[in-house]
């Protein structure tokens, strides 16, 4: 895949959408493009995280570790972003993210991740929203859990 149809491919990312083409450019060449087989692990919970991802191409489960092994709680697909929480909360990997099929992404970062959001408010925005809605599902998913209990 070329420079070109990466920052196609970034367009489509809502964060990245409302970023003009030439910063989008620079993001895709100071990123590093990664490509995952199946089973492999893209980070694991628990490890350091100082870069995050976005899925350029097909799936990926997001595993939270049990007493009783790990569990899929999540399905990441294109388009999708991971590893955020890592940078901007200075913690380490709160899942482990595995490919679930062969998986293509853009590893991004944090030096760049931050310079991005100081540029672009709005892309601080639409991560606000994307974090606002995993809570609200996870909250969902906790409540028919305790019904179910």
């Amino acid at each position: 895949m070329n420079l070109n149809e990466e920052v196609e491919l970034l367009k489509l990312v809502p964060i990245f959408s409302k970023i003009e083409q030439a910063k989008l450019k620079l993001l895709a060449f100071t990123s590093e493009r990664v490509n995952f087989a199946v089973g492999q692990e893209v980070c694991h919970q628990g490890d350091p995280g100082n870069t995050m991802y976005v899925i350029l191409g097909g799936t990926a489960d997001v595993l939270i570790d049990t007493a009783g092994g790990q569990i899929a709680v999540a399905e990441m697909k294109k388009n999708s972003f991971f590893g955020e929480i890592a940078i901007l909360c200075d913690v380490p990997r709160t899942a482990t993210i595995k490919a679930k099929e062969p998986l293509s992404t853009l590893k991004i970062t944090k030096d760049m991740f931050y310079r991005l959001v100081a540029e672009f408010p709005q892309m601080a925005v639409e991560i606000m929203r994307e974090l606002a809605h995993r809570l609200e599902d996870t909250n969902q998913k906790l409540r028919a859990a305790t019904k179910a209990a």
